[in-house]
């Protein structure tokens, strides 16, 4: 079954009701879309509040999703609309548009956006390795917080929801070159991070 099938099918399960649907597609991506919107919002208590508008309208409209896009595209685009409509009440404006000449990332990423090298400490990332009490994936979502928000949007969309790129563009409405500047500078700042923690491990 293709994804696109496999959203489709989705998509009439969730229709039909389908709680075992609904609690599958939640799990998978609820997290990351407290996350993406976090970096839009004032709050994370703001977020799980537009979050959960968004779980909302994703059931209440799940009829009107037709499979020109990825279900999760379809989620997001939702999400982002009411974030930004959220921001804009709380007097904020969020741009994921960051231009910017990407100077030192060649050396880091290949051709294909993919590290040249990757770091040391991902070899033996298991549940037992902790550094100053927290686990590795705790530090990494540590440092995606701190990421501005064209980037973590990027990061997350791109690297933890395995959207295509040309989703991504149309759902930020950012060039796919951006795209790949913001990606790989999300991208430098973890590989920096980890590298840090794997000096003081």
């Amino acid at each position: 079954m293709s994804n696109t099938e496999s959203d489709e099918h989705l998509a009439r399960l969730l229709v039909e009701g389908n709680q075992v649907a609904f609690e599958g597609l939640f799990r998978r991506h609820n997290a990351a879309m407290i996350r993406f919107c976090t970096g839009m919002v004032q709050s994370r208590q703001t977020a799980e509040e537009v979050v959960q508008d968004t779980w909302v309208s994703v059931l209440n409209r799940i009829d009107l999703f037709e499979g020109r896009s990825s279900l999760a595209s379809w989620i997001f685009t939702i999400l982002i609309n009411k974030a930004r409509t959220r921001a804009k009440r709380e007097g904020r404006v969020v741009l994921f548009d960051d231009q910017g000449d990407g100077d030192g990332l060649a050396d880091a990423f290949d051709g294909r956006g993919r590290w040249r090298t990757m770091p040391a400490l991902w070899d033996d990332l298991t549940p037992e390795r902790h550094v100053a009490g927290r686990s590795i994936l705790q530090h990494v979502e540590a440092v995606i917080a701190t990421l501005p928000p064209a980037q973590r949007a990027v990061l997350i969309l791109r690297g933890q929801q395995e959207l295509d790129p040309s989703e991504v563009c149309a759902l930020l409405d950012i060039s796919e070159g951006n795209m790949r500047v913001l990606l790989h500078r999300a991208r430098v700042t973890l590989r920096n991070a980890l590298d840090r923690l794997n000096k003081e491990a």
